[in-house]
């Protein structure tokens, strides 16, 4: 192809490189292609989308609850994007191992980073270390039937520690509470199913520093809870504690006050004497506890015994601040579900601190605060891991409105034929998976469910199931090649 020929042409469209399909990176590819100057026709687009999963979808797929009510929307419409045939998907490509920066870059005029957030934000607090101490994305990954996590899960505990108040805290909560079978009409993996069917548990106790017109959850997250079968929920009337300013964020805000209204109503209807409630199973909400150590003891030694908080208090601003007092609840397991934070790029320049890639506006920044020619970010890789997918189609938006306001000035791309980087990824051996090899993927965990479903339930429980998600990487890998294999 000439070097003269003009970039953004039916000749020579714009060639971008989105590196994440969850939302973050189908958003931002979509946004482009829907973008005024293409569909003016005044630019055209090429656009690649990789993932390091064999399947797509990000976190929607990995790190959201299997019961969560809102999952299937969210795939119907990343689906209908990547359906259209516009956006080319590349999975089981690992930025970094497969595919370089100098790669990208030749290849590609413009690349996006989409890689989102999946690592636990750190928990600095004495014993946090011990045996039975789990970070909760680490345990949403294992539920969720992560390709690069053990199939097996410690599920010893009887009572059980969740620190955070927010949406993750809760799906935490839920799943360790919730009875297996209830589950069954979800995605769950077998092991996933097996091993929360054994597990001992009677109760959960989740907790927040601050107070309930505080909470970071959402009003559906919350309702859930009182969804699960043979599950008490239990407040604390000490917990109930509002100043000013939580009734002016109540007054404020409809979500606050929904969830505000919600707990309360729940803790009116609670019997004053707990030994009324008859569940197997109890989920206790704390609010104003501030973790200060998990701790041992002789018997447990280097493993969870319980778990010590100061009691906060309210002071005036939206925040909390401790009170001196003390209290201990015995545990067996501490989970810490107080945020994700991101994992650095290689040969991209990373803020080691918030857990993002620099960047102005979605420009990445390099190490001097100058804007790296070419190269986007978007997601929560680009703000850091806050906001619902509302937050993220703006976020993409910006950061592709920038994109095309650059393109003029791209550096552009040595071998931007739409064969090139398949033939280099051929060359170099990676089992790349395609867009036809997730529909066959996904074609085939629908009908392990319903062979579930024929064989009168293979857990012995009477349940539809949609589907029965695929775990082990290769397996996932070979099902996707070996469908495309067969249509051709």
């Amino acid at each position: 192809m000439s070097t003269n020929t003009p970039v953004g042409t039916a000749a020579r469209p714009l060639r971008v490189a989105v590196v994440g399909s969850g939302p973050a990176g189908v958003y931002a590819a979509d946004i482009l292609t829907k973008s005024e100057a293409v569909k003016s026709g005044e630019l055209t687009v090429s656009i690649d989308l990789f993932d390091r999963y064999p399947a797509p979808y990000g976190l929607i797929r990995y790190g959201v609850a299997p019961d969560h009510p809102r999952i299937k929307g969210i795939v119907n419409a990343l689906h209908k994007v990547l359906d259209r045939g516009d956006i080319r998907f590349f999975g089981n490509v690992d930025y970094g191992t497969d595919l370089s920066i100098e790669d990208l870059r030749t290849h590609y005029d413009a690349v996006i980073f989409a890689t989102g957030a999946i690592k636990d934000a750190d928990l600095n607090i004495p014993g946090i270390e011990l045996e039975g101490s789990y970070g909760g994305a680490d345990f949403v990954s294992w539920y969720d039937g992560h390709p690069d996590v053990s199939r097996e899960w410690p599920l010893d505990a009887r009572e059980i520690a969740v620190i955070g108040n927010g949406n993750v805290a809760l799906d935490v909560a839920r799943m360790l509470s919730k009875h297996a079978d209830d589950l069954l009409v979800s995605e769950i993996p077998d092991n996933v199913y097996a091993g929360l069917k054994d597990s001992p548990v009677t109760d959960v106790h989740v907790f927040g520093r601050r107070g309930p017109a505080q909470v970071k959850f959402t009003p559906l997250e919350l309702r859930e809870l009182s969804h699960s079968k043979d599950v008490d929920i239990i407040l604390y009337a000490e917990d109930f504690e509002f100043d000013a300013e939580s009734d002016r964020q109540i007054q404020g805000n409809n979500q606050t006050k929904t969830m505000v209204g919600t707990l309360t109503n729940w803790i009116a209807e609670q019997p004053e004497d707990l030994t009324e409630l008859t569940a197997s199973r109890r989920l206790h909400l704390h609010f104003l506890h501030s973790p200060v150590e998990v701790y041992d003891d002789a018997e447990t030694a280097g493993r969870v015994a319980g778990i010590r908080f100061e009691r906060t208090e309210l002071d005036g601003t939206g925040n909390a601040r401790g009170t001196g007092e003390l209290v201990d609840y015995p545990v067996q397991a501490v989970y810490r579900a107080i945020g994700y934070f991101g994992s650095s790029l290689p040969e991209v320049e990373f803020d080691h601190s918030k857990g993002v890639v620099p960047n102005d506006g979605g420009r990445v920044l390099d190490a001097s605060g100058a804007h790296v020619p070419g190269i986007y970010a978007t997601g929560w890789i680009k703000r850091g891991p806050v906001g619902l997918i509302g937050h993220t189609k703006g976020d993409a938006l910006e950061t592709v409105t920038y994109l095309l306001e650059d393109r003029a000035n791209l550096p552009l791309a040595a071998a931007p034929e739409a064969s090139a980087v398949v033939e280099l990824l051929e060359s170099r051996g990676v089992r790349y998976t395609s867009w036809e090899g997730w529909l066959a993927l996904d074609a085939h965990e629908r009908a392990l469910g319903g062979k579930a479903t024929a064989d009168g339930g293979s857990h012995g429980v009477e349940v539809a199931r949609e589907r029965i998600k695929v775990v082990p990487r290769e397996d996932m890998v070979a099902i996707s090649r070996d469908g495309v294999a067969a249509q051709l």
